[in-house]
């Protein structure tokens, strides 16, 4: 059965081809972006751009793979990605890691089937998948969320208060501090910059980019 829907799928030419292999990438990016990044990040945002920038990928790929271009340009149409910068908020390393699995996902389900058997293309697949479902869940490390605050108490800046000043903040913020740094003081209006760091998987609702 299973050699029968190998054989069927490797003859598949054209729009059905190109809807096979849609379903194929929509399938592994919704694995790694629905059921490993999000379940264990929480962050909605990211799952918007990388479903978005896997299928525009995919897309392109695929659209082009018939196409003869040079090296140079199939180098700087993929650096593209390493330049960009959204201008709101600079992209943590951890969802830049993900950025680039979906990236790589999107050009081995569109390319490899030139080269490659459909077994080896959904090996490749799943392979990344256990690798971060893994990294995730079994060698889990704490996910450390970020939010700024601007501080009105700088007496309790001073050495010798920083417990005091960590159950402040935690009073005011609702966050459990793991760590905080103090950035900028303002003496003329009596605040301060601190960068508190919390934990993003026990209190996923105090994303700053979260919304709904």
């Amino acid at each position: 059965m299973l050699n029968v829907m190998l054989t069927a799928l490797n003859a598949l030419e054209g729009w059905t081809g190109l809807l096979a292999l849609f379903g194929l990438n929509l399938l592994s990016s919704l694995v790694v972006v629905r059921l490993i990044y999000h379940m264990a990040a929480k962050r909605r945002d990211f799952v918007f751009t990388f479903m978005l920038v896997s299928t525009a990928v995919f897309l392109l790929c695929r659209l082009l793979a018939g196409v003869e271009i040079d090296l140079a340009f199939a180098l700087g149409l993929f650096a593209i990605f390493g330049i960009i910068r959204y201008r709101t908020n600079a992209i943590p390393i951890r969802e830049m890691t993900y950025l680039f699995i979906v990236i790589a996902l999107a050009v081995i389900n569109a390319l490899a089937p030139v080269a490659a058997s459909w077994v080896e293309i959904a090996l490749a697949n799943a392979l990344i998948w256990v690798l971060a479902w893994v990294l995730e869940r079994l060698w889990f490390v704490e996910h450390l969320a970020t939010k700024m605050v601007v501080y009105d108490r700088i007496d309790l800046l001073h050495e010798g208060k920083r417990a005091e000043l960590i159950a402040d903040l935690e009073r005011r913020t609702g966050v459990s501090i793991v760590r905080l740094e103090i950035g900028k003081v303002d003496l003329l209006r009596d605040t301060a910059n601190l960068k508190i760091h919390f934990s993003g998987d026990k209190e996923p609702g105090h994303f700053e980019e979260q919304q709904g």
